[in-house]
């Protein structure tokens, strides 16, 4: 028997392995949708025999407790789910764009978008996210009590210009409009240095916040040119983008020269740090507090792909937010773009 070349074997090894991985994950989604087409199923039975009968709200209470009787330890037959499926039925039944998206993710995913989102642009942001991303249902659940929806929507960024088509999108996903520490305690009158360590001793509450697929490189990283050295704030790695995400924190309103300098570090990350099979990189600037249309005069004349954010220190939404959200029509081409 020849010897087994090891690196051969190990692409080998690696090439099955991957293959049960697939597998597996085609068989837990084909379980989730068998799953899913069940409970719709009961859910539009339910809604017509109460119909066809005039059968009130008792109805459920008695099929919950005849199915458990007759299925001892399967759960998801008690009358609180029940009312959830036929919920689930009624909500999406004359959708044709959402009925179909809605099999394609856990039935827990689907509870908490149903019972926390009432806009159908809002749901499918959440379901296409949860799609895509494989976010839990915790991760789901932060997301939406953070806003995410608005503050994707809203979020100022050149992007459009700045990056190539491929993955435009994809980034702006990517960069919020505003973030919020409410994991941080600091002081009332604190520093930006105070507050980037703060955030580097909470960098897992930190990273979740930013959105995922984020992971962190290092604080205070150090750029040094023609003999002098300069500092970023925080420099994170993006894994859906290949690339690096350079964070400018300011305790301030935004200025129009915090472009300026961002600019000039993300030429020299891209010059000097980048990987030739990496993407450019990408500037974020998180200020206490901005004024929009000064973030677009300033944003207009960067060359580097960047986005200008505000933070806070409590879970509170702006309510303004919701005036600067685009046309129904614009958010859905937005969401076909952004997240296929």
């Amino acid at each position: 028997m020849n010897k087994i070349d090891r690196t051969a074997y190990k692409s080998f090894l690696e090439e099955i392995k991957e293959k049960i991985y697939q597998s597996q994950y085609r068989a837990l989604k084909s379980v989730n949708q068998e799953l899913i087409n069940l409970y719709w199923e009961i859910g539009q039975t339910i809604v017509e025999r109460q119909k066809q009968y005039s059968w009130g709200k008792s109805v459920v209470k008695s099929l919950a407790t005849d199915l458990q009787n007759s299925f001892p330890g399967v759960q998801g037959f008690s009358s609180s789910n029940l009312w959830r499926m036929r919920n689930f039925f009624t909500e999406y039944q004359s959708n044709t764009k959402l009925a179909p998206m809605v099999r394609e993710i856990g039935w827990s995913h689907n509870t908490v978008i149903i019972e926390k989102c009432k806009d159908l642009l809002e749901r499918e942001f959440y379901i296409r996210m949860t799609r895509k991303y494989g976010w839990t249902k915790n991760v789901l659940i932060h997301q939406i009590e953070g806003g995410s929806y608005n503050l994707f929507l809203a979020n100022q960024t050149n992007f459009d210009k700045a990056l190539e088509e491929k993955y435009k999108h994809q980034a702006k996903l990517a960069i919020k409009d505003s973030y919020t520490f409410d994991f941080l305690e600091l002081a009332e009158d604190y520093k930006e240095r105070e507050l980037e360590i703060a955030l580097i001793n909470n960098v897992r509450s930190f990273l979740q916040e930013m959105g995922g697929d984020f992971a962190f490189i290092g604080n205070q990283y150090k750029l040094s040119i023609d003999g002098d050295d300069f500092y970023i704030d925080l420099l994170l790695y993006h894994r859906r983008l290949k690339c690096m995400v350079a964070i400018e924190l300011k305790t301030t309103n935004f200025k129009p020269e915090y472009a300026g300098k961002m600019q000039f570090y993300l030429a020299v990350l891209d010059d000097t740090v980048k990987l030739e099979d990496e993407n450019p990189s990408i500037g974020i600037i998180v200020c206490k507090t901005k004024k929009r249309t000064v973030v677009e005069y300033a944003l207009n004349t960067a060359t580097k792909p960047m986005g200008v954010a505000d933070y806070s220190l409590s879970k509170s939404v702006p309510k303004e937010l919701k005036g600067l959200l685009p046309s129904p029509e614009q958010i859905a081409e937005s969401l076909d773009k952004m997240l296929d």
